[in-house]
């Protein structure tokens, strides 16, 4: 397996150990175990960070779980189930943070869906920016947002993938683009990962709902 040295950049340990509950949720906890096992990290097991805002939880660890979820399931098995684990991830994480409590009132509710998503987009990314080291900035196009993560902990140091990989991101994105829009479902690409060598990671979210 690939090894990741640390980074010096941090998650908070909150959404780490988020994360990992996600994992646990969708794999059982003797698969996560195996890849806490396979990515060095045993020291994990039965001991996820604590549930607290201190930015902890170094983005070579993240990055790291990821590799070996692949490597144990390989890479369409390992994309599944971290597109599972992404949309388990963001209730938790957007009920805990509560900086997004204001998408959910009434007035919000009854905006246009493009105003709804030109404002909730925006609010998301200044939580990863502002709670994380992860820089995350939002763009508009004609037909797309465009959700780029200009230091990115899933991919962090990875090389030589073939695709992009960061897919526990795509199903958050998605997750949270139903919360926002009221349940309706948006196409989300990856088309640019740093794990393929370029320099960001970067979401096209189609503007049109799919349903």
């Amino acid at each position: 397996m690939q090894q990741i040295q640390k980074s010096g950049f941090y998650n908070t340990n909150k959404f780490a150990r988020i994360a990992l509950q996600a994992y646990e949720e969708v794999m059982g906890k003797n698969g996560l175990n195996a890849i806490l096992n396979l990515a060095g990290l045993g020291n994990l097991i039965d001991n996820y960070p604590p549930d607290n805002l201190e930015r902890q939880f170094d983005f070579a660890d993240y990055s790291a779980i990821h590799i070996g979820l692949e490597d144990l399931y390989g890479p369409r098995g390992g994309r599944g189930l971290a597109l599972r684990a992404g949309k388990s991830t963001f209730s938790d994480v957007f009920k805990d943070y509560g900086a997004l409590a204001g998408v959910s009132d009434l007035a919000f509710k009854v905006l246009p869906l493009q105003t709804k998503l030109r404002i909730g987009l925006p609010a998301a990314a200044r939580i990863f920016s502002q709670s994380s080291d992860q820089l995350t900035s939002v763009d508009e196009t004609d037909d797309a947002f465009i959700w780029t993560i200009h230091r990115c902990p899933t991919c962090w140091s990875r090389k030589g993938a073939d695709k992009p990989v960061c897919y526990i991101t795509t199903g958050l994105l998605q997750a949270m683009l139903t919360w926002v829009s009221g349940g309706m479902e948006f196409r989300v690409n990856e088309s640019k990962c740093c794990a393929v060598g370029d320099t960001v990671c970067e979401f096209v979210i189609q503007k049109e709902p799919l349903s």
